[in-house]
């Protein structure tokens, strides 16, 4: 049942076509899943170079996008050695997926849904305040085409559309490139949830009520809806990981 998102930007490499995007994959998991441990170096040069039969170029061109991504740190006579998790950029687009590869799916939806009821409540009572006429238009023509879907797969498009729109409603530019980043994540959190049989009846409604809020310019009702569209979906998630012999995440 363990469900997870393709959208790396190394996952989803033909095998055999770059030999730099499977380095940059496979080491970066290795780190981000904790099998090379902050403070580690990265193996030998000579090592990576045969076991990917590489040019010294290629490789060092990996261990740079590594570099950029916040995984490793690069010293001259000391090698790359991996960073502490603090300093990794989690919300970039592979560091994700790479975690969301690496942690059991119990404890990465625990942990989304933990900065989910910081950030979405927040964000949707924000745009309740600052979100254009036209803004407001565009959370709406996700949630029609949310009520429009027929299947689960045609509801997860405008069903990340519809958050995310919120999230640029605020008129914050970094909260709106914080909603675009948790995509990936929510993705995977709506899948999950979407193995209900009832997931399209369950999440209309509580997307209806976050939408009328905002219509409203109402903030504290904005605010309130998203608490309990989350509170509900993480009862989802729960239904759904018990019935496949998992913990609850209570």
């Amino acid at each position: 049942m363990r469900s997870r998102a393709d959208h790396s930007t190394y996952s989803a490499q033909p095998e055999g076509k770059s030999q730099h995007a499977r380095i940059v994959s496979e080491l970066g998991l290795a780190i981000v899943g904790g099998k090379l441990l902050p403070g580690d170096k990265l193996p030998p040069e000579a090592q990576l170079l045969e076991r990917y039969e590489i040019s010294r170029p290629v490789l060092r061109e990996a261990v740079r996008v590594l570099v950029a991504k916040g995984l490793v740190v690069s010293r001259q006579r000391a090698g790359a050695l991996v960073r502490p998790r603090n300093e990794w950029h989690m919300l970039d687009p592979d560091v994700l997926y790479w975690l969301i590869q690496a942690q059991p799916q119990r404890d990465f939806v625990r942990s989304l849904l933990e900065v989910r009821r910081i950030f979405e409540p927040a964000a949707a009572a924000l745009a309740a305040k600052a979100a254009t006429d036209e803004q407001l238009r565009a959370i709406q023509a996700a949630y029609e085409r949310m009520a429009a879907a027929r299947t689960t797969a045609e509801l997860l498009e405008p069903d990340l559309a519809f958050h995310r729109r919120i999230a640029e409603a605020t008129g914050n530019d970094l909260l709106a490139y914080i909603g675009n980043m948790l995509s990936l994540a929510l993705r995977e959190s709506i899948i999950l949830s979407s193995q209900l049989p009832n997931t399209h009846e369950l999440s209309l409604p509580r997307h209806k009520a976050i939408l009328t809020a905002l219509q409203a310019r109402d903030p504290l009702g904005a605010r309130q809806a998203t608490l309990v569209q989350l509170e509900e979906t993480g009862d989802d998630i729960d239904t759904v990981l018990a019935a496949d012999g998992r913990v609850n995440l209570a």
